[in-house]
Parts: structure tokens; sequence; C-alpha cells
């Protein structure tokens, strides 16, 4: 959303003011008839009706016997205020010279119109909603005159032969409604400013994806949760002025704080649905809950928060119930306090934890042995085999050779051989 007020080129403001000053009626002819409207601080002509211009009359103020102005002042039917200020404001009275003509002029005063503030806000995807504000009071009868037209187009639609008006709420005298808009369009959006005195324009372009703001939800509900003491169901519904789901679907975060604790901070959580489970209240105290939404896409802006709720969790008995598969759960405090109430079920599940830690030392036994057995195997197996292999090898190395072992038999024994 981007505003022209200040950077938009000012041949177009100067024309639209152009155009809206020539259709207005002239400051002597606004209002009731009698009704003159002048600029504090400049120079303030009052014309004496139903006299003929140029005709000397004398001027006096209403209840004052002072002669404001005579007939040989030169100003013919006319007085000249300079520098008016709020001093001069009142009731005029104009005499002809034989006394018989009389004429009343009431003059106000004030200030040319300044350019409006414009915000434009959506609700839903088919209708923008403009308000706006003076820049500055004129003290001045004021009414706006408010158009629009396509800024960017969609491919479907022709040149736009626009502005069309922007109808303004009855109710509200500062608001307009652009109806039936076109979700990837982009609008410019026309606010004139025109009191006696003139006229001065601003222009806004909008689109949705700037824009967009649902209404808070509606129907914002807190219950207790029965035998939980930190519990809270919260539900409410879509704000019905967005009637378009499932098509266009929203998403919410929840805020919760205790009531009498005003100076926490606001715990907050996020949902896509229209109900949450709170878990970690404190127990006994009221909580206040409230809610707020946003286009499931994350298009435009968070809503405002919706009116606060308020709930106190249970004070049953605690229950015993496994938490729903999805929701998260915080009731570390609460099985404590069951344990603490029945020591019986918390002292077998001590002696459980011992009889699992001596099952775990047993089977941490075994399987060191079972590996000490095993290296041993190995290394026995490994002897055996290099000492089978080695006679092997000495085979392999062939025949031996002659007279390798005749150095180890005596002479007298070798064969063939006699005495000499």
């Amino acid at each position: 959303m981007s505003s022209s007020c200040s950077g938009l080129s000012k041949v177009l403001v100067a024309v639209a003011v152009t155009l809206v000053s020539a259709s207005s009626p002239s400051p002597r002819a606004w209002g009731p008839p009698g009704v003159q409207y002048g600029q504090l601080g400049q120079s303030v002509i009052l014309s004496c009706p139903g006299v003929s211009a140029g005709t000397p009359v004398s001027w006096f103020r209403d209840g004052e016997p002072r002669l404001l102005q005579g007939p040989d002042a030169g100003q013919g039917h006319d007085l000249v205020l300079a520098q008016a200020d709020c001093t001069d404001e009142g009731t005029y009275i104009c005499q002809t010279l034989d006394g018989e003509l009389r004429g009343i002029v009431t003059l106000k005063l004030g200030y040319p119109p300044a350019r409006p503030v414009i915000s434009c806000q959506a609700s839903d995807y088919e209708n923008i909603s403009c308000t706006w504000s003076p820049s500055q009071l004129s003290g001045l009868p004021t009414h706006y005159l408010t158009s629009y037209r396509y800024k960017i187009f969609p491919p479907r639609v022709g040149p736009p032969t626009g502005p069309w008006p922007c109808l303004q709420d009855p109710l509200s005298a500062a608001r307009c409604v652009v109806h039936g808009a076109e979700f990837w369009s982009k609008y410019r959006i026309n606010v004139t400013e025109v009191n006696p005195l003139g006229a001065s324009t601003c222009l806004l372009d909008v689109s949705f994806h700037g824009i967009l703001r649902p209404d808070p939800p509606e129907g914002l509900r807190v219950e207790s949760v029965p035998g939980y003491p930190r519990r809270l169901h919260a539900s409410w519904t879509y704000p019905g002025s967005w009637p378009y789901q499932p098509h266009f679907l929203l998403k919410f975060r929840l805020q919760y704080r205790p009531a009498e604790l005003s100076s926490w901070n606001w715990s907050m959580v996020e949902r896509s649905g229209l109900e949450d489970v709170i878990t970690d209240a404190v127990a006994g105290l009221l909580h206040e809950v409230r809610v707020s939404a946003r286009d499931f896409l994350d298009v435009g802006t968070w809503s405002t928060w919706s009116p606060v709720a308020r709930g106190t969790p249970s004070t049953g008995s605690l229950l015993k119930e496994m938490p729903a598969a999805g929701q998260q759960h915080t009731q570390l405090e609460d099985n404590l306090a069951f344990l603490l109430q029945d020591p019986q079920p918390f002292g077998e599940l001590v002696q459980m934890g011992k009889d699992h830690r001596d099952s775990l030392k047993q089977v941490s036994l075994v399987l060191v042995s079972l590996g000490i057995f095993s290296f041993l195997g190995l290394a026995a197996g490994a002897l055996a085999l290099g000492l089978w292999l080695r006679p092997r090898q000495g085979e392999k190395d062939g025949p031996h050779k002659s007279g390798f072992l005749a150095r180890m038999i005596p002479v007298d024994q070798l064969p063939g051989e006699e005495d000499l």
C-alpha cells in the first residue's frame, strides 16, 4: 500500500483539485443564505446582499452603533477586512444612503482544506474499506468526494473507463467501501476534501496483499477440563465477515495468562483449528484468554485481538489419561503429585529399575566372557595352523644333496671298502 499524498506527481493532484474547485460553489454561495467564509490571516471582502455593484453603503457590526465604513470610503457595496482574525467573525449590517435597504452578512473564518490522511483495509477478499481523517482542521463546513479506479487491472479486464464512486457509509462520515474488488488487481483510491475555500486531494494505491486483515474471531469460550487442574479448553468460531471457508482458510494464535498476574507476559500458541487445550495453566487461578486470526497463506496481517474470555482450571481429582496423539503436554507436576499420593507404585517402579540394572550387568558379563573365549580360540587355531604348515614347507624345498650327511658317518663303517 503506497500513498501519493506527499510524493505523487504535482500535476495530477493540481488537475484533480482544479476540477473539484470548478464544480464547487464559491465562498459566498456555500451554506445558508447570508453566510460568507474567509481565511484567517488574509484579507476578506464582504458584499452587501441585494445591492448592485458600486452602490455606496454604510457598514456596522450587529449590536454596535459605531460606523465601520462610510459610503465615502470608495469601496462601493463592499467591506474590506485586512488580516482577518477570530475577532472579525460575526454579523455585519449594510445600509444604503436613504436608509431604506438593509442587508445582513454573517462572516465565518477558517482555513483551506489540507490533504486528508487515508487508510484502507480489507476484512475479506471482495471488499476494500477506506477511512480518512483531516490532516488539519479547517473550522469550516467540509465534505469529501471519494472514488477509485484500477491502478493495475487483471488481463481479462479491458482498459478501465472509471473512476467509479467509492460508496460512502451513511453511518460513518469518514468511510467508503469498494465492493466486488478483484483479488489480483491494484486500485487507486481518491479522497478529496472540499470546503468553501477550496479542495485538496490525496491518492492511495492499494492491493489485497498489503491490506488484508480479517476481523477478530468470534464466540471465544474458555472452559475447565474436569479432573485436570492445569488444563483449559478454548474454542472459537470464524468471524462473521469471513464467509469463504473452506476455500480461504484462516489460522489463529491464542494468548493466555493468569488474570491476577497482569505483569506476566502472555503465553502464545498458533493453531489452524477452532479449539485448543492449554496444558500449562496455573492451578487454581483465573486465566484470561484472547485469540486473533490471519489468512492461512500469510497474506496481509493478523487481526486485532478478540475480547478477552476468562476461565479457571478444574479443582477436582486427577484422572489417569493417555495424552491424545499430536498434542503437546507438560504434565510433569501432575505425575509427581500422583506418585506422592500413592507411594506403593513408586516403590515398585524403583524395584523394577534395580532388577533391570542387575539384568544389564549379567548380560554385560556374558558378552565380555564370550569375547575373551573367542579371542583365545582364534589365537590357538592360528598357532596350530602355523605348526602344521611348517613341515609341509620343508618338503617343497626338493631332495637332499649327496654327501649332505656323509660327514656324520664314521669312515670304518663305509660299505665296500677293505682294510689295507
